[in-house]
């Protein structure tokens, strides 16, 4: 099933590229970083609703982890920064963009099945309370 899954998401992603859903939803500087011997990865993009209407980022798929979830980054109450999924997605405003990028929210891989290489890209699906799936390919650049 995971074969089957991978080959879907690699066929919408071939007609994604940049990636729009119904011309509303743009995804730019899209980039992953997967570290050699790490259990985890993570995603950033700058995602800009160019529609009429309010969305919302409510998921994200990827095969390359047994997990993929939107998280964030906040300050704990003993003064160090702890990471933990988003609840209930991440609003786009009409009109505007938000930038998922290192120490904020961003797309993490957990429990890695796969390690794309320097260069390789990934292959993830953003779901969106409007615009719906989004496919967008995201080349590994952990040197960023």
């Amino acid at each position: 099933m995971t074969f089957l899954k991978s080959a879907l998401t690699a066929a919408a992603v071939a007609f994604a590229l940049p990636a729009a859903a119904a011309d509303t939803i743009v995804v730019s500087d899209a980039y992953a970083r997967v570290m050699p011997g790490a259990m985890a990865g993570a995603a950033f993009m700058v995602i800009e609703n160019q529609g009429d209407s309010d969305d919302r980022l409510i998921g994200v798929a990827s095969g390359i982890a047994a997990r993929t979830e939107l998280h964030t980054h906040t300050m704990g109450a003993d003064g160090a920064m702890q990471m933990h999924p988003i609840e209930g997605g991440i609003a786009l405003p009409a009109g505007a963009s938000h930038a998922l990028e290192r120490g904020g929210d961003h797309v993490m891989f957990m429990g890695l099945e796969s390690r794309p290489a320097e260069g390789e890209s990934v292959a993830v699906t953003l779901t969106f309370e409007k615009a719906g799936e989004v496919a967008v390919e995201i080349p590994v650049d952990s040197a960023r």
